[in-house]
């Protein structure tokens, strides 16, 4: 039912995904400035893209979250920079209902390409979370929760739009391309 792991570009694990989500977030001077809160909904940028991974920024205003979804066999990270978010994960044919985990500023949260989520912000004051997954994101499926035994059932699979923040801002990434992640080199 998820999508199966992608084979066709070089990928990071979940964990070097962390390590780069907590860092892009460390960065605060190259993403702060495009923080944005709008009330139609949730606002997101791609702050970076390289042959490995992209970054992504979302913010969330009270009330706003994500539909079910998946990463189209990407791997993934976030890590909550300001406010709280709540997910819920969700397996294919599970029974009972998926607890919510919470998470607060600082929080990480690295998953694997079979992962199937949905967050939202459940609490009173905005929140901004860095995403980072690998590789690039080029489809997401969107599932809904089928009443009673808690299972999911697929509605739709779309697209990536690849329009938005394609090249990284200068300082964000090294000269070849990489966010100085373990074994490969230090940020400037």
């Amino acid at each position: 039912m998820t999508a199966p792991p992608r084979t066709d570009a070089p990928s990071l694990s979940p964990t070097q995904l962390a390590e780069t989500a907590r860092r892009f977030a460390g960065r605060t001077a190259l993403w702060s400035p495009r923080v944005r809160f709008t009330a139609e909904e949730r606002f997101y940028a791609r702050l970076a893209r390289t042959p490995a991974f992209e970054i992504w920024l979302l913010t969330w205003l009270p009330g706003q979250g994500t539909e079910i979804h998946d990463h189209g066999g990407s791997s993934g990270a976030f890590c909550v920079v300001q406010g709280e978010l709540t997910e819920r994960t969700f397996t294919p044919r599970a029974a009972g209902r998926p607890s919510p985990w919470r998470l607060p500023t600082e929080s990480i949260r690295a998953f694997g390409p079979r992962h199937i989520h949905e967050v939202r912000n459940d609490g009173a004051a905005p929140a901004v979370s860095i995403h980072a997954y690998s590789p690039a994101l080029a489809t997401m499926s969107y599932y809904r929760q089928l009443p009673g035994h808690g299972g999911i059932a697929l509605v739709r699979t779309s697209a990536v739009d690849d329009a938005d923040g394609l090249d990284s801002p200068d300082g964000l990434l090294e000269p070849d391309g990489r966010e100085g992640l373990p074994g490969l080199g230090e940020p400037a």
